[in-house]
């Protein structure tokens, strides 16, 4: 994305991964290794395909203008970069250009290739984000902070698990994402996936077309058979689903009226009316660029129909649907990393509504106190009951507790937040992530 908003939804290394540059830097590759595999296989001259291997690794000098011009005539950009390395390799070495292969071969052994570098650079973001979730966990690992469940006051819980949460979805959607990545398929299947135009030695190029690019070989072509493009659609929207959740968990304790949480982002944030405003404006563009991919996500899921041995229109919905979600989530994760890089905790904010807030744990205690008399069902009931008694008449829910003859009230107030396992969790998704990161190394 250029322009106006591709600060916003075009940041990070994704983006420039999935470029204009980058895509015919793709295709250039796949034509490299393929007239290097076909040297191998024996089907060119090693000369014809060291003559091709240098074409491809300077695309300035290749007409790629004329590729770009002729791309929608052809229904595809294959047909004419095909010409115009054949052009820059001169008759003799052309025979090692795009041998036996058709043009779907070589667009989604590039797209699969694309996406690769896009996810590693994803993945770099992913990592700091991590780190960031991981420290926050760390330093705030029993700080209390209210727990709420349906944008309501719950239990008090602490952001060292709160933390610990976004941690153990950043590190889920790293490892969702490796995998995917590690079983990326190359396509070499001929015109209809028959490997007529490869003289015999169709399941051998391919095969040395997948060790070239580091890919895995196939049995067959997956022409119409779109479960490598499914797969990465849905890691990609998983992580996209990840960093949203972040986000808005962050605007939402940025709210004022919280105030458990800031951004810290030196001059962002501003307002154009209202001079006294800080935006968390990081997490809120990791939000909108996260939010742009359940859409491309059913793009690709619906494109999976495909008619017989090449699709007529589903199969070409896939480029820009494919390049754009690879650019929107890497964006997401980048402006995730600003976010939690400088997010600032308030740990006596978090404390002072959690102290203000005793009706959700006076409730629980009270349950929990009449539970061997009443039974489990019953004690929910009375507790409730009482809760319903204070905010009809106007009372606390301590006034009401204290009118009662079966509990003391002293009793159930007694000590601070109980946070239950909060702090063990929180180490146990540190242990997790320190062994996921060490093995990274």
């Amino acid at each position: 994305m250029t322009g106006l908003f591709s600060a916003t939804f075009a940041r990070g290394g994704a983006a420039t991964a999935v470029s204009d540059r980058a895509w015919f830097d793709a295709l250039l590759d796949v034509e490299a290794a393929l007239a290097r595999a076909a040297a191998a296989t024996g089907l060119v001259p090693a000369t014809a395909a060291d003559a091709v291997t240098r074409a491809c690794a300077e695309p300035a000098a290749l007409d790629l203008a004329t590729v770009v011009a002729q791309a929608a005539d052809a229904g595809n950009p294959v047909p004419p970069l095909v010409r115009v390395l054949r052009a820059a390799v001169g008759e003799r070495d052309a025979v090692a250009v795009h041998v036996g292969a058709t043009s779907q071969d070589v667009v989604d052994t590039a797209l699969v290739l694309l996406a690769r570098r896009a996810i590693s650079a994803i993945d770099r973001d992913l990592a700091l984000a991590a780190e960031a979730a991981a420290r926050l966990a760390r330093t705030h690992r029993d700080d209390v902070v209210m727990g709420r469940t349906l944008m309501q006051q719950a239990l008090p819980t602490t952001f060292g698990l709160k933390a610990a949460g976004w941690l153990g979805g950043l590190d889920g959607a790293r490892l969702r994402l490796a995998e995917v990545v590690a079983s990326l398929p190359v396509q070499y299947g001929g015109a209809v996936g028959t490997l007529a135009a490869s003289d015999g030695s169709g399941t051998a190029l391919r095969a040395a077309l997948a060790a070239e690019l580091g890919l895995v070989p196939t049995a067959a072509p997956w022409h119409t058979v779109r479960l490598p493009i499914a797969d990465l659609a849905g890691a990609l929207g998983a992580t996209a689903g990840v960093l949203a959740t972040v986000a808005v968990d962050v605007v939402l304790l940025a709210q004022t009226e919280v105030a458990e949480v800031a951004e810290t982002g030196a001059g962002r944030g501003g307002s154009s009316a209202m001079p006294h405003k800080r935006n968390p404006v990081a997490a809120i563009s990791a939000r909108a660029c996260a939010r742009r991919a359940p859409g491309l996500v059913a793009t690709l899921l619906g494109a999976m129909e495909q008619e017989h041995e090449r699709a007529a229109g589903a199969w070409h919905s896939e480029w820009p649907a494919l390049t754009d979600l690879l650019s929107t989530v890497g964006s997401a994760a980048a402006w995730l990393v600003e976010s939690l890089d400088g997010l600032r905790p308030d740990p006596a904010r978090m404390a002072a509504t959690v102290a203000a807030a005793r009706d959700p744990e006076l409730a629980g205690a009270l349950a929990d106190a009449l539970t061997p008399v009443l039974g489990r069902g019953a004690a929910h009931d009375e507790a409730a009951a009482a809760v319903r008694e204070a905010a009809a008449t106007g009372r606390t829910l301590a006034d009401v507790v204290a009118g009662r003859d079966d509990v003391e009230l002293a009793d159930l107030l007694g000590g601070g937040p109980d946070v239950g396992e909060a702090g063990a969790q929180v180490d146990a998704v540190l242990a997790e992530h320190a062994h996921l990161t060490e093995g990274a190394r």
